[in-house]
C-alpha cells in the first residue's frame, strides 16, 4: 500500500497551512490553516476545496493561531462533520478564537457593504460567528504524548512545541510510514512558554521555515522596550503594539510587569484593547503544565493592564491622549480594533507603532515596516507620521539556528525533508541550511504537489 502526501497549503508563504495524508483505509487532514496576506492569498479562502471534505476521517491540528485552524469553520459547513483533534490548550483557545474570527468576517463584510467598497456586491463573510460556534462541538482534546487513532489505520500523538498555549508536533504513524509535522516552532530560551520538546524518529518531515534565512537579534529585547516606553511618556505619546491575541500579547504584559516592578519605566496606562487577548490570558491559569510562569508571576501579569472589553471602551481610548501604551489584536493589522487605533494615531508624529511578531507579505504590517507613507483601512487612506519600529525579539518562532539546534538533539535520521511555512526565499534558504547541516535530501514542495512515500 502506498501513503500519499498533499501540501494544499503554506507554501511559499507563512499562511494556510493544509496537509492531507492519504492512507489505504483513511484520509486525515493536518492543520485547516485560513490564506492571509496579499489579495491573491485571500482569495485562496473562496476557491473550492482540493478534496473532499466529507470524506475526510479526521482533522489534526497543530495549534489554535487561524493561518493552522482558521478554515475550519468553513471545512464543516461545507460537509466536514468528523472529529478535530488537538491539544486541550488548542481546544480551550479555540474557543476564543474561531467566533472572533466569524465576528470579524462579518463586521468586514458589514464595513464593506456600508462603505461601498467592496467588489462584490454584496460583500459577504467566510463564514460566521454561528458557524464558528457550532464546529467547536467537533473538537476532542488529546494530552501531549498520549497515542491516538485518528482514522483507520493511522496512530498519532502530539509532542510539545513550545509556540503558543497548546501548540504542538503531530507524528502521524500509517502504513509503516512515520509522518511529523512540526508546526510552529518556539523558542528554546521563551520567557513565558516550556522550550519544544525532541522529536522522536521519523520517515518523512515537514518543517516551518518562518525564520529560514534569519537569525533573531541579540537579546536586548527588556531594554528596548523600556527605552520605547520612557521615550513614549517623555513626548506624551502613544505607544500602539499590533499584537498577536494569543501568546505576544501575554508576553508584552509580562515584560512590561517586570519592567516596572524594576522600575526601570514611569507609570503610564496600559490598555489592553482585545477581548480574546483578554481571555486568553486568562487562560495562563487554567494550563499552568504548558508554560513556565508561576501563580505569581500570572497575577502580575494580568495586573498590569487595563482590560477594554466593549467596543464603547475602546472606542474611548482614541478619545484620549497619552502618554499611554495600547496593546491590541490583530497582530498582522489585518482587522480588528487595531484598525481604529491606527486610524486615529497614524498621522501623529509622537506616536511610536511597535511590531512585535512575523508580518507576513501584502499584510498591512508589512506595508508599514516596508515604509509605507499613507495606509488603507475601513475604504479610506490615513497618513504615516508615527515612528514604526520592529521588536523582533519577541518572536513565538525559532530562528534557523535555534530550530538547527532542536532538530540535531533528536539525531534524526529521515528519508525525506519538506519545507514549508515560509515566504520563498526563507525556505530555500532553511532547505539549504538542513542540507548543509545534515546531510539530508531536503527539498521545498510546489503549492498542491502529491507525494507517494
Amino acid at each position: 500500500m502506498t501513503t500519499k502526501l498533499s501540501f494544499l497549503g503554506a507554501v511559499d508563504t507563512v499562511t494556510g497551512s493544509r496537509y492531507l495524508v492519504e492512507g489505504a483505509r483513511g484520509r486525515v487532514l493536518v492543520d485547516c490553516g485560513l490564506f492571509q496576506g496579499p489579495k491573491k492569498l485571500r482569495e485562496r479562502n473562496w476557491t473550492r476545496l482540493q478534496f473532499d471534505g466529507s470524506a475526510l476521517d479526521a482533522v489534526v491540528l497543530t495549534h489554535a493561531h487561524v493561518d493552522h485552524a482558521g478554515y475550519l469553520p468553513r471545512l464543516c459547513t461545507s460537509g466536514y462533520e468528523g472529529p478535530v483533534y488537538c491539544t486541550h490548550g488548542t481546544r480551550d483557545l479555540l474557543r476564543l478564537l474561531l467566533p472572533d474570527a466569524g465576528h470579524l468576517q462579518e463586521e468586514e463584510a458589514h464595513h464593506a457593504n456600508k462603505w461601498g467598497y467592496a467588489r462584490h456586491d454584496p460583500a459577504l463573510p467566510l463564514f460566521t460567528e454561528e458557524e464558528a460556534e457550532r464546529c467547536l462541538a467537533q473538537l476532542v482534546p488529546v494530552a501531549f504524548e498520549t497515542a491516538f487513532e485518528p482514522a483507520p489505520g493511522f496512530s498519532s500523538t502530539f509532542s510539545r512545541a513550545g509556540h503558543i498555549l497548546g501548540s504542538a508536533s503531530v507524528a502521524l504513524a500509517v502504513e509503516g510510514n512515520r509522518i511529523t509535522f512540526t508546526g510552529d516552532v518556539g523558542r528554546p530560551h521563551d520567557p513565558l512558554m516550556k522550550p519544544p520538546a525532541p522529536l522522536a524518529s521519523t520517515d518523512y518531515l515537514i518543517i516551518e521555515s518562518t525564520y529560514g534565512d534569519r537569525r533573531h537579534p541579540p537579546d536586548d529585547t527588556e531594554n528596548t522596550l523600556a527605552r520605547l516606553v520612557v521615550e513614549t511618556v517623555e513626548k506624551r505619546g502613544v505607544l500602539l503594539v499590533p499584537s498577536f491575541a494569543v501568546g505576544r500579547s501575554q508576553h508584552l504584559l509580562y515584560l512590561l510587569a517586570k519592567l516596572r516592578l524594576q522600575k526601570r519605566i514611569p507609570e503610564c496606562p496600559v490598555f489592553l484593547d482585545s477581548p480574546m487577548a483578554i481571555d486568553a490570558t486568562q487562560l495562563f491559569r487554567a494550563h499552568l503544565d504548558d508554560h513556565i510562569l508561576s501563580e505569581a508571576e500570572c497575577a502580575s501579569m494580568f495586573g498590569i493592564a487595563r482590560y477594554t472589553h466593549t467596543p464603547d471602551e475602546s472606542k474611548e481610548i482614541d478619545r484620549s491622549s497619552g502618554p499611554m501604551i495600547v496593546i491590541s489584536a490583530s497582530g498582522m493589522c489585518t482587522g480588528g480594533r487595531i484598525l481604529h487605533h491606527l486610524a486615529r494615531f497614524l498621522p501623529d508624529e509622537r506616536t511610536t507603532v511597535l511590531f512585535v511578531g512575523y508580518q507576513a507579505a501584502g499584510t498591512r504590517g508589512r506595508s508599514l515596516l516596508d515604509g509605507e507613507n499613507e495606509l488603507k483601512m475601513l475604504g479610506q487612506y490615513v497618513p504615516v507620521r508615527a515612528r514604526i519600529v520592529a521588536l523582533d525579539g519577541l518572536s513565538a518562532h525559532a530562528d534557523y539556528a535555534e530550530m538547527i539546534e532542536w532538530l540535531r538533539a533528536a539525531k534524526l535520521a529521515p528519508r525525506d525533508v519538506f519545507v514549508t511555512h515560509g515566504e520563498p526565499g526563507s525556505s530555500d534558504g532553511f532547505r539549504r541550511r538542513l542540507r548543509d547541516a545534515f546531510g539530508w535530501r531536503v527539498r521545498v514542495p510546489d503549492a498542491g504537489e502529491t507525494v507517494t512515500l
